[in-house]
């Protein structure tokens, strides 16, 4: 059987061989082409991009904290200032076991139960991965020791801050305000307004009073530091450094010594006074009882002391002078006078004869006189220096509500008076269109009776009632109240000068405004119902006191402090302005349930306007005068 021999086909082979050579080598060809191209994106087109990642992990930009601008007084006494201490901070997200590391941490450096509450709220709080101080202020001894052992808390650093003070602690806290430390909703209302990369660093900021409206005057400008570090984040050198600008000092109108004054005389009595300079709209004095410390707030408060604050009966975080709305009671009848006057619904010797109570025509209600039996005949000159309410009855009632809102509400009454910190409320001055809107219910004579002494729906503020008496002292002219006097850089050069702003001057006639003035003066002499604070005082002043109720009480039913619990009793309240022919301070005092404003009210006034006219001092003696005595007190 023969067999076939297959011969080697070389020349097809060797096709084939240089075919697949060739496909390769394109294949090659092709790779180095892409890896070439790839070359070129990443040296040539992108050599930017990658020149400055490279640059951001051998360069650092760190920034520098501006020190934040001081608070003096008109005095040039600090209210706010800084001064640098060590913490101990940890970055959560870089520990594990917190509980456990903070346990270990406590072996080393002294951490209280009251550090560990502090610092799971400012946790709460921020929920940025930061840095969060664990215990402030730690003393030379604590930052050697925690350094020998630092290489056992991974996440755990010293570092020096610095930090907010208030040498003066509760006296003008209200004031003043606080810093606190950033939260979210701090950062939100940062980015929104553009204001977050100033704030690189900064861990504090204003939260309430001249802290926090004059935030962007007291920051400053942030600064930075560029630093080439190695690859373990070590610093070699500093590249440049572009330096922080400090934050503006401010000097407010605000006296300190004036503001004690008027604290000490209060005692331990919930209220507010509010004290302005008639010519300018400078704010003197600002209390609201009871204050806070401050200092408590500037670490993140722990949750003791913020219960303590936050939970009490007598509501120390409460601005009164500020947010806080009460009847203005008597002290709304000098405006109610000027009304009648300016309306000609009255004339000075125009009077009535008051037999202790008024009634609306057809109706058989009462509306009564606080004095039983009535004060017999009465002027509009009488009316004030014995506060009769029956004279306010029926001027009120011929005037009606229009008028009342339309007249008064030009003395800032039931409005803003655009003072220069956040907060203020508005307070209300009714009207007929206001209680159909809050109400749904039409206007009835009733209620505007009510009105005409200040009572009803009225509602004001110690800062409107202060800022009222000071267009009265001068002469119908109103200024925008001010705290802010003057603003500074840190060389102690004025940047920017807060000058008197005039709103607007009331087109009164002259004898009105001196009618009432007079009768004003005669409230705080001998037959007035504030004769007690005006004994021998070395100058002329004039005042209102005022008394307004609390809870109502039935027709007939008799008033007796003493039967009533002490938070349901009357607020006492009076309005002043000193000297009397030409007014240096006008002010309004609020005693919360104090009772009757001749005793209890106007001689806190006193004590004020004698420190800041004369120079005197209050003594313990004076002080314990504040006490209402109820036999002896006249009603207002």
């Amino acid at each position: 059987m023969s067999r076939t021999v297959e011969l080697r086909n070389h020349p097809r082979e060797l096709k084939n061989f240089q075919l697949r050579l060739a496909f390769s080598a394109g294949f090659v060809l092709l790779l180095f082409l892409l890896l070439f191209a790839r070359f070129s994106y990443l040296q040539v087109s992108q050599r930017e991009h990658y020149h400055t990642l490279a640059e951001a992990n051998r360069i650092s930009i760190s920034p520098i904290v501006p020190n934040r601008g001081l608070i003096f007084d008109r005095n040039g006494e600090v209210l706010a200032h800084n001064y640098s201490a060590y913490t101990l901070e940890i970055v959560p997200s870089k520990v594990g076991d917190l509980e456990a590391l903070i346990n270990e941490l406590a072996t080393v450096v002294e951490i209280a139960a009251r550090d560990r509450k502090r610092f799971k709220k400012l946790m709460e709080e921020s929920k940025r991965f930061e840095s969060l101080p664990i215990r402030t202020r730690l003393s030379d001894v604590e930052v050697a020791r925690f350094a020998a052992n630092r290489y056992r808390f991974p996440g755990v650093e010293i570092k020096a801050r610095l930090f907010r003070q208030y040498p003066k602690g509760e006296s003008a806290s209200h004031v003043v305000g606080y810093i606190g430390r950033i939260n979210d909703k701090d950062l939100e209302r940062l980015e929104a307004s553009d204001g977050l990369a100033n704030y690189r660093g900064s861990h504090h900021m204003g939260k309430i009073g001249i802290e926090q409206s004059y935030e962007k005057e007291l920051h400053g400008i942030t600064g930075f530091e560029e630093m080439e570090t190695d690859a373990a984040g070590r610093v070699i050198r500093v590249i440049s450094r572009t330096p922080a600008i400090s934050g503006n000092d401010l000097t407010l109108s605000l006296d300190a010594r004036l503001q004690e004054v008027a604290e000490k005389a209060f005692g331990d009595r919930r209220g507010a006074l509010v004290a302005i300079e008639p010519a300018t709209g400078e704010v003197l004095a600002f209390v609201s009882k009871p204050g806070f410390d401050p200092n408590l707030f500037v670490d993140g408060i722990d949750s003791e002391n913020w219960d303590l604050l936050n939970n009490s009966i007598d509501r120390p975080l409460n601005n009164r002078a500020l947010r806080g709305l009460y009847p203005p009671g008597s002290t709304f009848k000098p405006f109610m006078a000027l009304a009648g006057l300016e309306l000609k619904k009255r004339w000075p010797r125009h009077a009535i004869n008051d037999s202790g109570y008024f009634s609306l025509p057809g109706s058989t209600h009462r509306f009564r006189d606080w004095k039983a039996g009535g004060h017999g005949i009465v002027d509009l000159h009488k009316s004030l220096v014995v506060s009769c309410d029956t004279y306010y009855y029926g001027l009120a009632n011929d005037l009606g509500i229009d008028n009342i809102f339309d007249f008064v509400s030009q003395f800032g009454l039931g409005k803003k008076t655009g003072l220069d910190i956040e907060g203020e409320a508005s307070g209300l001055l009714p009207s007929q269109e206001w209680k159909m809107r809050r109400h749904k219910q039409k206007w009835y004579a009733g209620d505007t009776i009510s009105v005409g002494i200040g009572q009803g729906y009225n509602l004001t503020t110690p800062l409107q009632l202060a800022f009222a008496t000071a267009i009265l002292a001068g002469n119908g002219t109103a200024f925008r109240p001010h705290l802010v006097k003057q603003v500074l850089n840190n060389n102690k050069e004025v940047v920017r000068e807060i000058a008197k702003e005039p709103l607007y001057t009331l087109n009164l006639n002259p004898d009105n405004l001196q009618a009432v003035r007079n009768a004003l003066i005669d409230v705080t002499q001998p037959g007035g119902t504030a004769a007690l604070a005006g004994a021998d005082a070395a100058y002329v002043f004039a005042g209102k006191t005022g008394t307004s109720q609390v809870i109502g009480m039935k027709q007939g039913e008799k008033y007796v402090e003493s039967k009533i619990r002490e938070r349901f009793r009357d607020h006492a309240l009076f309005i002043a302005y000193a000297p009397a022919e030409n007014p240096k301070i006008a002010l309004s005092v609020l005693v919360e349930n104090g009772g009757h404003g001749g005793s209890t009210a106007a001689p806190i006034a006193r004590m004020v306007m004698d420190y800041f006219l004369l120079g005197k001092l209050p003594t313990e003696a004076a002080a314990e005068a504040v006490e209402p005595n109820e036999e002896e007190d006249e009603h207002d």
